[in-house]
């Protein structure tokens, strides 16, 4: 029975794996409801992921979604705006929690990102470059190194 237990982590190390070495490959979209804060800084996203800064320059609500902990989008998100990865932050959040601060909404996929963000005023959340349509605005670029940027200019996409 144990060597069964032992393949099976395995396996399950290596989908983890690959998964996170295909997110690595495509670039990130920050995405944000349309009108909303096209120029965005790496400091900006991070004050808003950490629910610091909860209100956009014309005074609406900022409405920030994540992926799920375990998504590689999330943790490669996490890495280049936060500089740490999803369960370094639980402390930080248990903390900010008793003080009223909640963290971000989570959603189950990239697709209920983008529309999520495509229909609630003010939100703000990061897909697969190529995932984003003309019914969001990019705001950042973040690259499969890490580097974040308002270019979107080189990144191409299959189609």
């Amino acid at each position: 029975m144990r060597p069964m237990l032992k393949l099976r982590f395995l396996v399950a190390c290596l989908v983890l794996c690959s998964l996170t070495a295909l997110a690595a490959d495509e670039p990130m979209a920050v995405i944000v409801s349309p009108g909303h804060a096209k120029s965005l800084k790496k400091e900006d996203l991070a004050l808003i992921f950490k629910r610091k800064k909860l209100f956009w320059g014309d005074g609406s609500k900022v409405q920030p979604v994540n992926l799920p902990a375990a998504n590689p989008y999330r943790r490669a998100f996490s890495q280049a705006i936060l500089g740490t990865i999803p369960e370094e932050l639980e402390k930080y959040w248990n903390d900010v929690y008793y003080h009223g601060i909640s963290p971000p909404f989570v959603l189950s996929s990239e697709l209920a990102v983008l529309h999520f963000v495509a229909e609630t005023p003010g939100a703000i959340g990061y897909i697969p470059f190529c995932s984003a349509d003309a019914h969001v605005d990019i705001a950042l670029v973040i690259s499969a190194n890490g580097h974040v940027g308002e270019d979107s200019g080189s990144v191409t996409c299959p189609r």
